[in-house]
């Protein structure tokens, strides 16, 4: 990945012709920029979840499983956005998106997400699974920060086996969202990934 970087960077700069004669200041200062985006990332991710986490909790106590169900409809975009910040998109995205809309996987996402699957299969911590990678596509070059979402048990009020989710909750989910896909969870499954991407300049 160093080297996919390394000649984005160059690409972007305008300077593929200095490769030979300054790969090291150049590999530095990629090495330097992927660092400080994992980092600022992470803390984005962090606490982005932790704040929707919180408003899902205060949601389930007072008002049940129903209401959370508009915390990710409503709150969990308005989040989302209010991150987007600094030239930063933040989203959540799932093999198995609730929301085809918002929530469906562009190709780099998927791959990272299938990643994030055969390493939980393998027995990997699912609470520390994280990937950034950096790529060129027909839009530019992007630095782009995935944390994985693993399912936990209250998830599985809304996310868990159709069976096992109560029928009032099953009729809403049916209700809100016709095309759902994001249900047959098992504790500990990666149900998706926090998104986080900027444009390198």
């Amino acid at each position: 990945m160093r080297n996919t970087t390394i000649k984005i960077m160059l690409a972007v700069a305008g300077i593929s012709s200095l490769i030979a004669i300054t790969p090291i200041s150049v590999v530095q200062a990629s090495d330097d920029l992927h660092t400080k985006f994992t980092e600022e990332s992470r803390k984005t991710a962090q606490e982005f979840m932790q704040q929707l986490a919180g408003t899902l909790k205060q949601q389930l106590d007072s008002n049940g499983t129903e209401s959370a169900i508009k915390v990710c409809k409503e709150i969990a975009p308005a989040l989302a956005l209010k991150y987007s910040v600094d030239g930063k998109t933040v989203k959540r995205v799932s093999l198995k998106p609730r929301n085809q809309l918002q929530g469906t996987p562009g190709p780099e996402e998927t791959a990272m997400l299938v990643e994030f699957d055969e390493k939980q299969r393998n027995d990997a911590d699912t609470k520390s699974l994280e990937i950034t990678k950096a790529y060129k596509d027909a839009e530019g070059a992007w630095l782009h920060y995935m944390k994985a979402i693993p399912t936990q048990q209250v998830c599985l009020q809304c996310h868990g086996k159709p069976d096992n989710i109560a029928d009032n909750v099953r009729a809403l989910l049916a209700k809100e969202y016709p095309a759902d896909r994001a249900t047959g969870y098992s504790t500990g499954e990666i149900r998706g990934a926090v998104s986080i991407r900027r444009a390198i300049r």
